[in-house]
């Protein structure tokens, strides 16, 4: 364990240092580096704006500009992504002016089984021009509904699994046996952290949810039974060479979220080295975010 912890700080050391050389470049490379148009990355690293969950949404882009990251999973917190239509064509007007993609909205919560407040959340994401909702725990009854809207708006319906303690969707195995037979757009955003969680092996999860992966939070644990034990990526236990050559084999052309959950009032320590180790993880299966 000693040797595999001082390997790891090498390798931390090194891709921080690169990482720091990347913010320091042009912004026209850190789109490239963070956008799947022209991107060389076979998997394309995004940001869940819950990460800056305690941030302002001015302060949220300047933040992902110093990571070089253009790619957010956008969430109605604080002023991230507001609902009401005015105040979120203010961010829109923002994000555009930064370069910053919106990918995906969420997790929003489908708590209601009404036409209304379904089509509500629905035209939040079609003002944006996301592709992707991220859902929190909509009941199993309401699922009939909410595919008539993915086919009416041809947006992706992504639930999102949030381990033990969720009583509907442990498991991104519990969302594939709930969407396997409808619409090819209702699939899953898989939470690797919570995954783990869960009991499931994560790489079978991927492989198994397959075409019907949309969206992917990733997040690392010293330990596979505490949600208290989140760090840093590259930190903990996630096997994230395996993962990411898991969704490579599979030809995965959504994005992978980083979705850091603890030190919500100082997060960009964690925010780089999650970054830079799985920049150094892509470097090191060959493919280098920049040059």
């Amino acid at each position: 364990m000693e040797k595999i912890l001082t390997r790891r700080d090498f390798v931390r050391s090194s891709v921080v240092a690169g990482a720091a050389y990347a913010a320091a470049s042009a912004m026209p490379a850190a789109a490239q580096a963070s956008s799947p148009a022209g991107d060389a990355l076979p998997v394309h690293l995004g940001l869940a704006s819950y990460t800056f969950r305690n941030f302002n949404r001015a302060q949220s882009i300047g933040f992902m500009k110093q990571l070089n990251v253009l790619a957010l999973n956008a969430k109605d917190v604080k002023d991230h992504l507001p609902m009401d239509p005015t105040e979120e064509a203010k961010a829109l007007e923002d994000y555009h002016a930064a370069g910053i993609q919106l990918h995906a909205a969420g997790t929003i919560y489908f708590d209601k089984d009404e036409d209304a407040d379904i089509r509500n959340k629905f035209e939040y994401c079609k003002r944006a021009g996301i592709g992707v909702i991220v859902a929190g725990d909509p009941a199993p009854g309401t699922l009939p509904r909410i595919e008539k809207f993915v086919k009416e708006y041809d947006i992706r319906f992504a639930i999102h699994n949030h381990g033990p303690e969720d009583k509907l969707w442990h498991s991104p195995l519990d969302v594939l046996k709930a969407v396997g037979n409808m619409d090819p757009r209702m699939g899953c955003c898989i939470d690797v952290g919570h995954t783990v969680r869960a009991g499931t092996d994560v790489i079978e999860a991927i492989q198994q949810v397959g075409p019907r992966l949309f969206d992917m939070h990733i997040k690392d644990l010293t330990d596979f039974q505490s949600k208290e034990s989140q760090v840093a990526v590259g930190d903990g236990m996630m096997p994230v060479r395996r993962i990411f050559e898991t969704l490579i084999a599979m030809k995965y052309n959504g994005f992978v979220d980083l979705e850091y959950e603890v030190h919500g009032d100082d997060p960009m320590p964690g925010v780089i080295g999650s970054f830079a180790y799985m920049r150094g993880v892509l470097a090191g299966m060959g493919y280098p975010s920049h040059g």
